[in-house]
């Protein structure tokens, strides 16, 4: 593999780099099986390159039984043979980097997959053995062990614990799992565990891999010393303790990982990155993952589910970025991901390219799903089409992650556009024949060269250009409930939430409007309805 140095950027490149998550069974299907694959990354890179972004995010690439889409990882140094091979992902990384954009992948360190070759020797081995000690195995209650070790719920379904068949066929021992029980939490008090990890972090980098997206970041390291077994009969967040002690989550310990992480990130040159997602409250526990020595980003997940509203998006945005700067770290935007419903759907097609070009001027990193900047809405997927492992054990009650999953649609006038020349593992609904790449490419005013737009005009004005100064807030200015607007240097971003134009006295050359038509003379500039406008002065 050639050793690729870029010409630009810096060691943090990553404070205010634009993100673009690809989930690699959607994203383009290179062999015709209906399922995206590498080769079909490497086809699309000089989509990539177009676009403006600077790095891309692979969700799990990994070997996989897919109980929960790709999060179950069986052989955390290879790759999905339905995916690729080790040799097509560092083509894809050379021809990435040939272009300038870096690669994060996911690491997926609280539990392995069921068909883990640890997990598979801890079942064949016996109970007080080394190789059960790498996964959190205990004896069950009751007269024959048949109750379970703790009231422990899982996050998909009743409880998190389940009983194993002893290599003899007898009734054994149970095993932890906070997710599903495809998924076997590890034993993070294992030497063992930890060196490993370590290892598979210096495979990945070696071989060219620019960062890490940490899952579940803040739930390694569990409280079962001296026999302890933690209970929980929901994850309500009234439930968690917030002082570091928690049973499960969030845990002082948990920095000591991520201490020995930052270590190994920084033999490489340039030094290697990661991003946690650790859902945890207080807020400011979050800036604990991105002191000096830890991590370098954590998420912010509040604009997922956020209304399309003037204070609770200024009371959101203004909190993040005072709340980083506490600690000398910008904040990291998202308003899609695979988790999610899509923002278009959630808010509104026009909406969500106001709010997105409003975000885009923020300071810190924006990661931007893969289909949002083609204003895809979610998929109708038919019941029988239905993947999602959540569907399936909530018996059909919660219709699960498949909307936000469908692959993207490229090219031509019937599904699935492009993206297979098979049959797609999602269905790809007719009506968006409108969306595709190739009818956006050409019309002006798409939803992709808005971003494509606004992605150029980001790295020309934006970046390194000053902090946030609020014009427009419920604290600020007028304090009209409709208007949000702040100035970054020499560049003025206003957003108008409403369904009416608003008049604002500013002046200045506009860069780029979300929708509609600016009209602007005397001073004063009338900002179209839900829309966003950014103005050089």
């Amino acid at each position: 593999m050639s050793e690729f140095t870029f010409l630009t950027g810096s060691e943090d490149w990553w404070r205010q780099a634009v993100v673009y998550q690809i989930y690699p069974r959607s994203f383009a299907d290179a062999n015709g099986d209906g399922i995206g694959d590498l080769k079909g990354i490497i086809s699309r890179v000089p989509y990539l390159k177009a676009l403006g972004i600077d790095a891309v995010w692979l969700s799990p690439h990994y070997p996989s039984a897919l109980a929960d889409g790709g999060y179950d990882v069986d052989d955390y140094r290879n790759v999905d043979p339905r995916l690729g091979t080790l040799a097509e992902f560092d083509e894809m990384i050379d021809a990435l980097h040939a272009e300038g954009i870096r690669v994060i992948i996911d690491i997926v360190p609280n539990h392995s997959g069921s068909g883990h070759v640890w997990f598979q020797e801890a079942l064949r081995s016996p109970k007080g053995s080394p190789a059960r000690d790498r996964y959190i195995f205990r004896d069950g209650k009751g007269e024959n062990g048949e109750i379970r070790p703790s009231e422990l719920v899982s996050h998909f379904g009743p409880t998190a614990w389940t009983r194993i068949t002893e290599p003899d066929g007898t009734p054994g021992q149970w095993y932890m799992h906070l997710f599903a029980p495809e998924q076997p939490d590890f034993n993070w008090d294992n030497p063992e565990v930890r060196e490993d990890f370590l290892k598979t972090l210096r495979f990945w980098s070696d071989r060219g891999v620019d960062g890490y997206r940490v899952d579940v970041a803040h739930a390694l390291v569990k409280n079962l010393a001296n026999g302890h077994l933690p209970e929980r009969a929901s994850y309500d967040l009234s439930l968690v303790k917030h002082d570091g002690s928690d049973d499960l989550f969030d845990r002082d310990e948990v920095h000591d990982i991520y201490r020995s992480w930052r270590k190994v990130f920084n033999e490489y040159n340039p030094p290697r990155m990661a991003v946690a997602e650790a859902w945890v409250h207080p807020p400011v526990n979050a800036t604990r993952y991105v002191r000096s020595d830890e991590l370098h980003q954590v998420f912010n997940f509040d604009l997922l589910d956020a209304a399309f509203n003037a204070q609770q998006l200024y009371g959101l945005m203004s909190a993040a970025i005072d709340l980083m700067k506490s600690v000398g770290a910008l904040p990291t935007w998202a308003l899609s991901n695979h988790d999610s419903p899509r923002v278009a759907s959630r808010i509104g097609e026009v909406q969500s390219r106001a709010l997105a070009l409003f975000v885009l001027a923020l300071p810190g990193s924006c990661y931007v799903y893969a289909g949002q900047e083609l204003g895809l809405p979610d998929g109708v997927i038919p019941d029988e089409a239905r993947q999602d492992p959540i569907y399936f054990r909530t018996k059909g009650t919660q219709k699960g992650r498949d909307g936000a999953r469908v692959p993207l649609p490229w090219s031509g006038e019937a599904a699935p556009f492009g993206f297979t020349s098979g049959s797609p593992w999602l269905p790809l609904q007719e009506s968006w024949k409108e969306l595709t790449v190739e009818k956006q490419d050409t019309d002006p005013k798409s939803s992709l060269n808005l971003y494509r737009s606004a992605l150029n005009l980001r790295a020309e004005h934006l970046v390194d250009n000053g902090e946030v100064q609020w014009i427009e807030s419920p604290e600020h200015g007028r304090k009209n409930n409709s208007l949000l607007a702040f100035k970054r240097g020499n560049v003025s971003i206003y957003m108008n939430l409403s369904d009416t134009p608003i008049e604002v006295e500013v002046s200045g050359k506009l860069l780029v409007v979300s929708a509609g038509i600016v009209d602007g003379r005397d001073g004063k500039v009338t900002i179209p309805p839900v829309s966003t406008i950014w103005l050089h002065h």
